[in-house]
């Protein structure tokens, strides 16, 4: 068994390496090649970093754990709120959440806590129906969370650098675009190895899927406050805090939306075809 342990971590250990050392930078600098703004780089931020959860609950929901995305998810969403805070904290930018379309934006992060958390508690079963109302909710938190910032927080106009898109940029952009397929790749692979770790540690050693889940949580939430970091410093160099902290609010609630809403979803329709195609197959 110890040695299944030492193969999760180290799978799990991977996939969160190439995701930040490779998918996330790749996409940044994407993102600040098109002179996207603060806001915008933060969603993609929020949607690399959660590349591992997205691989996480689908290798466990095609093994039929569906128990450990649940806690994945939650444990996952947790620990990037507490990251963002400690961040914002160490970096001195607290005052700056004073911002309403900010305070907006962390009660929609808190909304995605409580969601899985009551399931958790109360028991309950997900299945197929609850992906339409999942799909239809993140569409809402995104629609109000660039509602507010338009109402409230509009200041991304006057502090976005200009660049030129020469040859040397889209050849930049080209030369991303290739690595991301090429961690995409990788991490096909290792979530292949992954796969089969899951099923040793629940199914030959016994091990709680509860414990399995929050251990993946803990490790997939690791490239979130990487660029909960750099974005805040990155925006510092330019004594524009705000909108780091934009950035880093953002990749926050992009990361936990996502992983709520379409990888929770995302895994319970893998459970399901996984389940009936059992079945199916025993007749």
């Amino acid at each position: 068994m110890i040695y299944e342990i030492i193969k999760f971590l180290i799978y799990s250990i991977l996939i969160v390496v190439v995701a930040k050392y490779v998918l996330v930078k790749a996409l940044r600098r994407i993102a600040e090649n098109l002179n996207l703004s603060s806001k915008v780089v933060g969603n993609v931020a929020g949607t690399a970093t959660s590349v591992p959860e997205l691989l996480t609950v689908s290798i466990a929901s095609f093994s039929g754990l569906i128990e450990i995305s649940v806690f994945n998810i939650l444990i996952s969403n947790i620990i990037n709120l507490i990251q963002y805070f400690g961040t914002i904290i160490l970096n001195k930018n607290f005052k700056l959440l004073k911002n309403k379309a900010l305070i907006f934006d962390m009660f929609l992060v808190f909304i995605t806590i409580c969601i899985p958390l009551l399931f958790i508690v109360n028991r309950v079963t997900l299945n197929i129906n609850f992906i339409p109302a999942f799909i239809i909710l993140y569409f809402l938190f995104i629609y109000l969370n660039a509602r507010t910032h338009i109402c409230y927080l509009n200041i991304e106009s006057d502090n976005l650098k200009k660049k030129n898109n020469d040859i040397k940029n889209i050849i930049t952009i080209i030369i991303d675009i290739f690595v991301l397929i090429l961690s995409v790749i990788i991490l096909f692979f290792i979530s292949n190895r992954l796969e089969e770790v899951l099923k040793n540690l629940c199914f030959s050693f016994k091990i709680s899927q509860t414990i399995v889940g929050i251990l993946l949580g803990v490790i997939t939430s690791i490239p979130e406050l990487i660029t909960f970091f750099e974005s805040q410093k990155y925006y510092k160099k330019q004594n524009d805090e705000i909108l780091g902290v934009v950035e880093a609010t953002n990749n926050l609630l992009s990361s936990n939306i996502l992983n709520l809403f379409l990888i929770q979803s995302v895994g319970i329709f893998i459970v399901t075809v996984f389940q009936e195609g059992r079945s199916f197959l025993k007749k």
